[in-house]
């Protein structure tokens, strides 16, 4: 069994990015959880090519490869290569652990899984509390308008509740093309001083 397994999923995350639009892991991130060498895993990937459309897997362009890299420390080493790397997408993921069938392949690709659903459970999550602030800021504004005797420290109160909330729940801008995320842990930065500030009466 892997150690740690319940850090594992966080783990993971960190290494999920997006290109193309889609949530991907490139080959040496999932080679190294996969514990083979990034070059056994393509070699993989090439004999069974029938088994990974461009849905699947893709290889990245010079441009995507070099902003991969500006964008992500531990990937550094990707700028000495000349090889392009290849991205996989979920179902990417598990059908390479699937080729290489190893013991641990198997058991990562789980733990994979796991992390893009948890990722994708996040941010619909984010969307949706969104959403749902938006509402309550329309309400807001027409009840102001309505209510000559709602007063002004009242609204400030309930605006400064939204902002802190929307701090919390929306994720900082990404570069013109978005190649990072941040993990669920990164999310829980120590900004609940904000929603305290904004209940207090001035």
């Amino acid at each position: 069994m892997i150690a740690n397994n319940t850090l594992l999923v966080p783990r993971i995350e960190s290494r999920i990015q997006v290109i193309r639009g889609l949530r991907v892991m490139l080959d040496v991130d999932l080679a190294a959880l996969y514990g083979v060498q990034t070059k056994r895993l393509n070699e993989q990937v090439k004999r069974n090519r029938d088994r990974f459309p461009s849905d699947f897997q893709f290889q990245l362009t010079a441009d995507e490869k070099a902003e991969v890299v500006a964008n992500c420390d531990h990937l550094q080493n990707l700028k000495f290569s000349k090889a392009l790397p290849f991205a996989f997408t979920e179902h990417g993921a598990i059908q390479a652990a699937n080729v290489l069938a190893s013991s641990q392949a198997v058991e990562m690709g789980i733990y994979v899984v796991r992390a893009f659903v948890q990722l994708r459970q996040a941010l619909a999550a984010n969307a949706d509390i969104a959403k749902r602030l938006a509402e309550l800021e329309m309400k807001t504004e027409s009840l102001e308008m309505s209510h000559d005797t709602f007063s002004r420290n009242t609204r400030l109160q309930l605006r400064q509740l939204l902002d802190a909330v929307r701090e919390l729940t929306t994720p900082p801008e990404p570069p013109k093309r978005p190649i990072g995320f941040l993990t669920h842990e990164d999310k829980k930065t120590p900004k609940a001083s904000s929603l305290t500030k904004g209940k207090k009466a001035p």
